[in-house]
């Protein structure tokens, strides 16, 4: 994979990587930017929600189960003083569908923990990630089932 990044003036950039779509980069006011495009650890945060997103409704699809809404939301937590990493995550798929299986659920999320996800299976040796996830009826408002993913792999 290649990528390039390119300084459009004060703190504003462009990227582009393989896929050929330009990306948009910037500061707040504060930090030298015009506050008009998002910041590069959103970028991290975002495409840890895509990368485990598109393997978990991928997996459903193929499992036949009537999804009607999907989102994933990542909750990082960073480090208050510079460089500011982030120390550890709450990843939740939130799942809205008629008769959605909570078996089904858990196994796309383990699939895309333990063996799809590629910005999961790096970024979980920076830190930790707790995986959480609500099942709504399809109107999206009424949850059926609540829980946690927890690893079967055994820690050295």
């Amino acid at each position: 994979m290649e990528a390039v990044l390119n300084w459009k003036g004060r703190m504003s950039f462009e990227g582009a990587s393989d896929s050929g779509f330009v990306q948009k980069m910037d500061a707040d006011e504060m930090g030298g930017g015009e506050n008009n495009a998002a910041r590069p650890m959103e970028f991290i945060a975002l495409g840890l929600a895509g990368c485990t997103g598109m393997d978990v409704i991928s997996i459903l699809q193929k499992k036949k189960q009537a999804i009607s809404n999907f989102q994933v939301q990542v909750h990082a937590q960073r480090v208050e003083e510079h460089p500011k990493v982030i120390f550890s995550a709450v990843i939740e798929y939130l799942v809205s569908g008629k008769d959605v299986d909570e078996a089904a659920v858990l196994r796309a999320i383990e699939l895309s923990a333990e063996r799809y996800c590629p910005a999961q299976a790096m970024l979980g040796k920076a830190f930790p990630m707790q995986l959480v996830y609500k099942i709504f009826d399809e109107d999206g408002k009424t949850l059926v089932k609540q829980g946690e993913y927890v690893s079967k792999q055994v820690v050295a």
